[in-house]
């Protein structure tokens, strides 16, 4: 039997070409910019666990890396040592208690490395472990948020033509992030205009990231959707999308399928949800929902009350889950825009990508096959940014 012998939590700092904060000063994934010529320094952090017996899981975090997410992981390590790996239902359980005074966005990085330990000690991939039927994956653009200043996407021309541009690329849809001013008028425009520019057939969706500020504003902006026969609306005001009562009041005026749950964690909240008539679809991310093993609960309960599930953002635990879930539609390549990549970290050495360029002609990604989550990360690079180490043992 393996046993847990040391947890190691690497934050670390990269830079990205072409975006900025614009006048923000807080770093945040909705409030980049397009800045040609401009540098961005990101932070993420990598997480090793090690057993007795010469085992080693990985993780690099994608979206999850943030100074909050980074505290909780660090506060669930040590929790990790003397136990057996492969009891990940118990260890979910446990780690899940420790932090119900928070909002367990630490929780998944952990049981993600846990899942990549246990896939190489026996040589499978954890799509393998998860039942996956599909070795690619159609994917859709997710772009990042409409800014005021000149460039990136700054009009809704600009979201036009790169809806136009996605599809031409192969793309098998299109989401939009429209501003933060929370404007109906100018949001409902560009819902039309993103119709327009891509013609009747191609799948097109709305996340207005709950920047509506108001009922009538997301009912304004959600009849839009419905006139433009979008595939689904997301997240559409500041309720923060956690209102079940709000977000069943829309459901009942609208046609198009309303997708919420991303900012609720774990599987009964999301279950309450659904239950109490809050939305269509529902939202499941192995980073935010407490790892793998969250979110594939989530993608049997939505199997259970017939609904689908959208798993949230990328990376290569997410094409896991969605190459072994039924009641799912596409991996969302999040976020990107016109000369805008997307904000992940630099560390594969195995031609793993998210970025535009790595959709293949298909409109597809492929799901990584080797052992483990499948890919190879660079610890030369990881060591030489890291800010600090914390090692527990």
């Amino acid at each position: 039997m393996s046993v847990i012998s040391q947890v190691s939590v690497l934050p670390f700092e990269f830079t990205v070409q072409g975006l900025s904060l614009g006048q923000h000063r807080a770093m945040g994934v909705s409030n980049l910019r397009h800045a040609p010529g401009g540098t961005l320094t990101v932070s993420r952090y990598a997480i090793r666990i090690r057993t007795d017996d010469g085992c080693q899981g990985e993780y690099v975090t994608h979206w999850v890396g943030t100074p909050a997410a980074l505290a909780q992981t660090i506060m669930l390590a040590p929790h990790l040592l003397g136990r057996n790996p492969e009891h990940r239902e118990e260890i979910y359980d446990d780690l899940k208690r420790e932090l119900r005074a928070y909002d367990h966005m630490g929780h998944g990085p952990l049981d993600i490395a846990l899942w990549d330990l246990v896939g190489k000690k026996y040589g499978i991939s954890v799509a393998t472990m998860l039942g996956a039927y599909r070795s690619k994956l159609p994917t859709y653009a997710s772009t990042h948020h409409g800014q005021e200043d000149g460039g990136g996407l700054d009009s809704i021309e600009a979201f036009a033509d790169y809806a136009r541009a996605c599809k031409e690329q192969g793309f098998a849809g299109f989401k939009i992030h429209g501003w933060h001013d929370g404007d109906r008028r100018r949001e409902a425009a560009n819902v039309l205009g993103a119709r327009a520019a891509v013609g009747d057939d191609y799948p097109l969706m709305l996340d207005p990231a709950c920047e509506l500020r108001t009922y009538a504003d997301a009912l304004y902006v959600g009849r839009a959707c419905d006139e433009a026969s979008f595939f689904w609306y997301e997240d559409p005001y500041r309720d923060a999308s956690v209102s079940a009562h709000g977000q069943r009041m829309l459901r009942e005026k609208l046609k198009t399928p309303l997708l919420v749950t991303e900012h609720i964690r774990g599987l009964e909240q999301k279950a309450n949800f659904v239950l109490a008539g809050g939305c269509d679809m529902i939202h499941a991310d192995p980073e935010y929902d407490m790892g793998i093993t969250g979110a594939m609960k989530i993608a049997h309960f939505g199997e259970a009350v017939g609904i689908d599930v959208q798993v949230h953002a990328c990376g290569p635990a997410h094409r896991a889950c969605v190459a072994a879930m039924r009641n799912t539609h596409y991996y969302e390549l999040a976020l990107v825009g016109p000369g805008m990549p997307n904000v992940v970290p630099p560390v594969y050495t195995c031609g793993y990508s998210d970025q535009p360029e790595s959709i293949g002609s298909d409109g597809c990604v492929p799901v990584p096959t080797g052992p483990g989550l499948g890919v190879s990360y660079d610890w030369e690079f990881i060591m030489r940014n890291k800010l600090v180490e914390h090692a527990f043992s």
